[in-house]
């Protein structure tokens, strides 16, 4: 069936009053009916991919031709081609080692990670006072010493987050494809952009008006002015699409790790019925309710992007305001998208009703929900940085150890190893987010779980169910599960 969850959760009265009795949450969600949800914004989607393809073909290609005869310089890229190439599959096979490691030893990252960033931010504060910014200094203290508190609160809770971690690494191992689907989504997302900027290279003249005009000297100016409005379209146009493509693939990891999570039996292969199914319905009956989410956030984007580029010095105390609290909006908007969409992809909910179980689930999970996801997060920072890290080092070798030919009349003949190794740290930093980033999917589906579900994972995952129900007891010895 074409819903989200295989699990049947209008299952007997007793059966479902079992459950809620054994849920840390107290109540669990309804697998949905098969539907189309909010499929209004999904037109919207449509239309916007359609006017920007048509965009690009009739006004951008003839631009973009023009754009890449005048940067014809002589130069040879190839051997800088060659080198991403080979650094970007170094990065795809450190990346992958990262999971077994994960499974391995996910405390004990958790725990270095979380030292980690408190070294830096105790770094960042004495580098403010070096440099003489007795204010950041100042600012730079007060955050360490939040830090430092915030570790202090968090370190006993470090056990229930290592055991999360290792649920959702061993489902995203079981159904390893939805890896190679993130990636594909990637690809997706980097055509996007190309396409994007095609059309934005065909309407340049009608977004950004320049004109002339006479200084003070009698001297010509040539003064720019921006055309909000289509600005502001352009800018909704691109956050919109980026933001569905990323959501729909978090959606994805949620359905397949709920296969995993209640019928096991769907969900134990690469490309198995589970993952397949749940990209399926990202794609189709839940397609609507994304993109509403991913609408929402593209709206404070653009509007946040439209307020940076209006900056000047008259304004420039005003746009800093504007731009600050659109950022504080967005960042809430997509905390709460992150949660909402798991409910999305695990029952097949509309946006508005997934965000009403988002509510509940913080309502009786309070801050254990935020803590575990906030310290996995600082495990996929670390171990991006550290992938991004030894790939540049290896691209530093490219500068004495390349093969005769490849950086031949290359522009900066001087820094080639310099080069390479930005161009490595770059391609390990964002190949090893994508695997963290599917991860990090897993992780918010099986917080969720674990409020919905324990029932259902003590029979089908006893070892971990086991691991998971120890920990939350520490805390929580009253709860029943």
């Amino acid at each position: 069936t074409a819903v989200a969850s295989p699990y049947d959760h209008n299952t007997t009265t007793t059966s479902q009053q079992q459950r809620q009795s054994s849920s840390p949450a107290g109540g669990t969600g309804e697998k949905q009916p098969t539907s189309c949800r909010d499929p209004i914004f999904a037109l919207l989607l449509y239309a916007n991919v359609a006017s920007i393809v048509a965009v690009a073909g009739i006004y951008g290609t003839a631009a973009f031709g023009e754009a890449i005869d005048d940067s014809t310089s002589g130069y040879n890229y190839e051997g800088y081609v060659y080198a991403t190439a080979i650094l970007g599959l170094v990065a795809i096979v450190l990346s992958g080692l990262t999971l077994p490691i994960m499974m391995c030893i996910p405390e004990l990252l958790i725990k270095v990670s979380l030292v980690m960033m408190l070294i830096l931010s105790g770094v960042m504060m004495v580098l403010s006072f070096l440099s003489g910014s007795i204010f950041g200094g100042i600012f730079g203290l007060i955050f360490f010493a939040i830090f430092v508190c915030y570790a202090r609160a968090v370190w006993s809770r470090i056990p229930f987050a290592s055991v999360n971690l290792l649920t959702a690494c061993t489902a995203v191992k079981k159904n390893i494809g939805v890896i190679l689907v993130a990636y594909f989504f990637v690809a997706l997302a980097f055509g996007w952009t190309i396409l994007w900027s095609i059309s934005l290279m065909g309407v340049w003249e009608k977004v950004i008006e320049t004109e002339t005009v006479t200084g003070g000297q009698g001297q010509e100016i040539q003064q720019s002015n921006a055309n909000y409005g289509y600005l502001f379209l352009l800018f909704l146009s691109y956050f919109f699409t980026h933001q569905v493509i990323q959501n729909t693939m978090h959606v994805t990891v949620a359905g397949t790790v709920g296969t995993w999570w209640f019928s096991p039996d769907d969900a134990t292969s690469c490309c198995s019925s589970g993952m397949m199914g749940s990209l399926f319905r990202a794609l189709t009956t839940s397609f609507g309710s994304i993109c509403f989410g991913s609408l929402l956030v593209a709206i404070l984007q653009s509007l946040k992007a439209l307020a940076q580029s209006a900056r000047n010095n008259d304004n420039g105390i005003l746009i800093c305001i504007a731009e600050c609290i659109l950022g504080c909006l967005e960042s809430i908007l997509e905390y709460f998208n992150k949660w909402a969409f798991v409910y999305v992809g695990l029952y097949g909910y509309s946006y508005l009703e997934a965000g009403k179980n988002v509510f509940t689930l913080f309502k009786n999970r309070g801050w254990e929900a935020i803590i575990a996801d906030d310290l996995i997060g600082n495990v996929f920072f670390f171990l991006s940085l550290c992938v991004g890290l030894v790939c540049a080092a290896i691209g530093l070798a490219f500068d004495k150890n390349s093969p005769e030919g490849w950086f031949d009349d290359s522009p900066n003949p001087g820094s080639i190893g310099a080069t390479c190794a930005g161009l490595g740290f770059v391609a390990g930093l964002v190949l090893a987010s994508i695997l963290m980033s599917t991860i990090a999917s897993a992780v918010n589906t099986v917080i969720v779980c674990f409020a919905e579900g324990p029932a259902e994972f003590e029979a089908n995952h006893p070892d971990l169910s086991r691991k998971m129900r120890e920990t939350w007891l520490e805390f929580f010895p009253d709860c029943g599960c």
